[in-house]
Parts: C-alpha cells; sequence; structure tokens
C-alpha cells in the first residue's frame, strides 16, 4: 500500500500511468496495490497560497525616447491546479513572461512626464492586461505593484535639479502669500483708520449743524415771542427803538431828535 501525504494549503494531483485521475485534498491519501497490477501513480503537490513574484528590471524605452529601468513584484495565486500544471509547460515562467510584456507595451506608448506622474497606472495596467490570459492558465493576478523606477544617470540629475527649482519656487510661492496677505492687513487696517477718522469728522461737523440750527431756532423763537409781546403792547416798540438808538449812541453814532423836517433841510443847505 503507498501513502502520500498532501499538506495543508496545497492540493494534489493524482497521475495513473502518466494520465490525470483526481485532485487530492490535503491529508493523507492511501493506494492499494492490486494483484498482477503494475500502474504507476504520481502524485503532484501545487502551492494554494498566495505567492509573489518579481520581476526583474526590464528597460523599456518610453514614447518620448527615454530609457528606463523598472522592476515589478507581482502578488499571484493558484485557483485552477490542474490548469496550471497542464496549460503551460511552467506557470512561474508564464506569467514572468506576461508581465514583461505588459509593462513594456504600456511604458513604450507614454511619455517620461506621464510616468512619473502616477506610477500606480503602470502597476493597474499591467494588472488588467495580464490577468485574462492568467486565468488561462488558471491563475490569478491579485495586484501587480511598481517595484523600483530606475532612469539614466544625467537624467536623475536633470530630476533632482527640477525638484530642487520646484521646491525653491513653492518656497518663494509661500513666502510672496505672506507678504501679499501681511500687505493686505496693512492696507485694510489703514482703510479702518481712515474710516474711523471720516466718521469722527462727520460727527463733529454734523454736531457743529446741530448747535448751529438750535442756535437759530433759538432766535427765531425769541424774535416771535418779541413780536408777540410788541403786538400787545406797542409802547415796548418804542422802548425797544430808544434801546437801540441807545446802543448805537454808546457805538458814536448822532442823532437829532425834534427837528422837523424842513429845519433838517435848512441845516444840511447852511453845512454845504
Amino acid at each position: 500500500m503507498k501513502k502520500t501525504i498532501v499538506p495543508e494549503a496545497f492540493v494534489g494531483l493524482l497521475y495513473e500511468d502518466g494520465v490525470f485521475k483526481q485532485l487530492l485534498e490535503p491529508g493523507k491519501h492511501a493506494f492499494r496495490k492490486k494483484f498482477f497490477s503494475d500502474i504507476e501513480r504520481v502524485v503532484r503537490i501545487v502551492d494554494m497560497r498566495q505567492r509573489t513574484l518579481t520581476i526583474k528590471g526590464q528597460e523599456i524605452l518610453t514614447a518620448d525616447k527615454v530609457a528606463v529601468r523598472v522592476s515589478l513584484l507581482v502578488y499571484f495565486q493558484i485557483n485552477d491546479p490542474k490548469a496550471a500544471e497542464h496549460n503551460v509547460a511552467n506557470y512561474e515562467d508564464r506569467i514572468y513572461e506576461d508581465v514583461q510584456l505588459a509593462a513594456r507595451r504600456f511604458l513604450s506608448r507614454r511619455n517620461l512626464e506621464a510616468i512619473l506622474t502616477d506610477r500606480n497606472e503602470i502597476s493597474d495596467a499591467v494588472r488588467e492586461v495580464v490577468h485574462g490570459a492568467a486565468a488561462s492558465y488558471g491563475v490569478e493576478i491579485l495586484r501587480a505593484e511598481v517595484k523600483d523606477l530606475v532612469f539614466p544617470g544625467n537624467l536623475r540629475e536633470i530630476m533632482n535639479r527640477v525638484l530642487e527649482t520646484e521646491r525653491r519656487a513653492e518656497a518663494q510661492l509661500i513666502e510672496a502669500r505672506k507678504d501679499a496677505e501681511a500687505l493686505a492687513i496693512k492696507v485694510e487696517s489703514e482703510a479702518k483708520a481712515e474710516r474711523e477718522r471720516i466718521g469722527v469728522e462727520q460727527e463733529k461737523a454734523l454736531a457743529r449743524a446741530n448747535i448751529s440750527l438750535e442756535a437759530r431756532r433759538l432766535r427765531l423763537e425769541a424774535d416771535k415771542k418779541e413780536a408777540l409781546a410788541i403786538a400787545e403792547k406797542p409802547e415796548l416798540k418804542r422802548l425797544r427803538e430808544l434801546e437801540t438808538l441807545a446802543e448805537m449812541a454808546r457805538g458814536g453814532a448822532k442823532f437829532n431828535v425834534g427837528l422837523s423836517a424842513k429845519r433838517l433841510v435848512n441845516m444840511l443847505d447852511d453845512e454845504s
């Protein structure tokens, strides 16, 4: 009796005289040999766990004629062990070739700027292209990641200078924004102070106007009261006239009181 043990996370493919017979699950399997039987049994163990495969650096010419070297890390898992063993000679070698060709085709259609902008685009494109082909030989491509992306030495120097220039430009932009914000704050502060000054001046002018209006109102009210008083007592008018004449006299004015018009004319003629 021949015994075979299939480890956990593996499966076994049973062949009799080179012909596939059945799939063996993890565990111990015993095969009783019949009398006068010369059947040859072979069990091929297949790993069903998730695994990785490194696609070493491949030098590829981009659409704008820049040579880059890219390394990829592919995560895969067998989901059909029979197809993986029967449809291709070596499924790992086939994965390597498919990913390599997919990366070459993709990068050859992209310029350097596009490649640098989004490295994940490479991973997504490679996985999408290889996924269908790998399914035909029982392998599922879980994901593909860019492990390394190497450029020629002179290009690296240029890129470093570009990055340094971008960093300086960004720092200058930040400084310019700070200066602009400070200037805006200063202008706003000065404008606020000017508005407050104008407001104070307007309040003063309004107060002066109110005082003037109030004085005029008081004068008009006093004149009104005086007019009413004179209307009621005519002798007050004569008193007011005398007060006016007295005030004018104090100022040096001269008056002729009690003269007739004819006498006043004669006096004026004599003086001339």
